[in-house]
C-alpha cells in the first residue's frame, strides 16, 4: 500500500483516520488546526483570517482514499484562485493571499512544501447548505431523473437523455453537515438559512454558474454542474471554499458532448468509475487505489488547470 505523503510535518497526500490531527494541534508555523477536511486543512491564523492548506487527498463516495493524486492540491489552489479573480464583479470572495510570505513563522521546509497550496482567507459564518447548480443531466441528477422524472421536487420534461441540456440551469441544494451530502428541496434550503440569505445565495449561485459557463465555453468546455459555498461577514454574503474546480464541478469538452452518452469529464469520475468495478460497499476503509488511475486523474487535473489559466502549472 502507498504510504501517505508527508513533507515538513504536513500530510499532503492521503492519511488514515489515526493520522488526522485533532483540532487545536499544532501545524505549520505553530498554527493551531481548526479542522481537517477531506481535502483541505484549516488553521487559525488570527482573529479575522484562516489559513487553508490544500492537500493531494481525494475522496469518492464521501470516503477519503489512502493514496493521494499527484499535484492535486496545487491544481485546486491555482484554479480556485483564478476563478476568484474572474468572479469578483459577480460576488466578493474570501481570498486574501496565496503567498507563503504572508504566513508568519514558517520554516524554510514548510515554505517550500506549502508553496502553491495555501490560501489566506477571511473568516466567515458558512451557510449550512451546498449550493449545487446543474445545467445538464449527469451524476446523481441523472439517477434522480430516472427515478422520479424530476430533480428533487422540481419538474422536468419527460424523455430527456443522459447528459442532455436542461431547459434552464437549476439549483439543487444539498446539506453540508453530514457524512454524506443529502439533497434538499428548495423550500428545505430556504428553511435552513432564512429567506434573505436564501435569496442572496440563489442569485449568486445562478450568476456564478452563468459566468462559469460563459468563460468555459470560450475554452471549448461545457459546465455540466458545480457547487458553491457561501459565508457571511456581518450581513454580507461572500463566496468561500473553492469555485469551479475539478473537485467541485463537472466539465465536458464541447467536441465530445452528445446527449445519450457519458462525456469524458475533467473531474474525478474516472476514479469513481474504477471504484464501481470493485467489490466495495462504499464505506471506510477505502480500497487500495490503482496508481495508474491516480496518475491519469492527475494529468486531467493539470490539463484543465493549464487550459483555464493559460499558464503551465510549474509557473503558478
Amino acid at each position: 500500500m502507498s504510504r501517505p505523503i508527508e513533507q515538513g510535518g504536513i500530510y499532503l497526500g492521503a492519511r488514515t483516520a489515526s493520522q488526522v490531527a485533532a483540532p487545536g494541534s499544532k501545524g505549520p508555523g505553530g498554527l493551531a488546526l481548526v479542522a481537517a477536511g477531506k481535502v483541505r486543512d484549516l488553521y487559525d491564523l488570527d482573529r479575522d483570517h484562516l489559513l487553508f492548506v490544500t492537500s493531494d487527498r481525494v475522496s469518492a463516495f464521501d470516503v477519503v482514499l489512502n493514496e493521494g493524486v499527484p499535484n492535486k492540491g496545487r491544481v485546486l489552489t491555482a484554479v480556485a484562485t483564478w476563478w476568484f479573480e474572474q468572479t469578483r464583479d459577480v460576488i466578493e470572495n474570501h481570498l486574501v493571499s496565496t503567498s507563503v510570505d504572508d504566513v508568519p513563522g514558517l520554516s524554510a521546509a514548510e515554505r517550500e512544501t506549502l508553496a502553491g497550496r495555501i490560501m489566506i482567507v477571511r473568516r466567515t459564518r458558512p451557510t449550512s447548505v451546498e449550493w449545487v447548480v446543474r445545467g445538464y443531466l449527469a451524476g446523481s441528477g441523472w439517477k434522480e431523473y430516472q427515478r422520479t422524472g424530476g430533480l428533487w421536487g422540481q419538474e422536468l420534461p419527460s424523455g430527456l437523455e443522459h447528459a442532455a441540456a436542461l431547459p434552464d440551469p437549476m439549483l439543487t441544494p444539498t446539506t453540508k453537515d453530514d457524512a454524506h451530502d443529502l439533497p434538499l428541496s428548495l423550500d428545505q434550503a430556504r428553511e435552513r438559512v432564512g429567506d434573505e440569505v436564501y435569496a442572496q445565495a440563489e442569485r449568486a449561485a445562478m450568476a456564478l454558474f452563468r459566468r462559469g459557463s460563459e468563460v468555459l465555453s470560450q475554452r471549448g468546455l461545457l459546465l455540466a454542474d458545480t457547487k458553491f459555498e457561501f459565508g457571511l461577514i456581518g450581513d454580507d454574503l461572500i463566496l468561500i471554499d473553492e469555485a469551479l474546480t475539478p473537485d467541485s464541478s463537472r466539465m465536458w469538452p464541447v467536441s465530445q458532448w452528445q446527449p445519450g452518452t457519458n462525456p469524458p469529464a475533467y473531474d474525478k469520475q474516472p476514479l469513481r468509475d474504477w471504484l464501481e468495478t470493485l467489490d466495495w460497499n462504499k464505506q471506510p476503509p477505502a480500497p487500495v487505489a490503482d496508481p495508474a488511475v491516480l496518475e491519469r486523474l492527475s494529468l486531467r487535473y493539470v490539463e484543465l488547470c493549464e487550459r483555464l489559466t493559460g499558464r503551465r502549472l510549474s509557473s503558478l
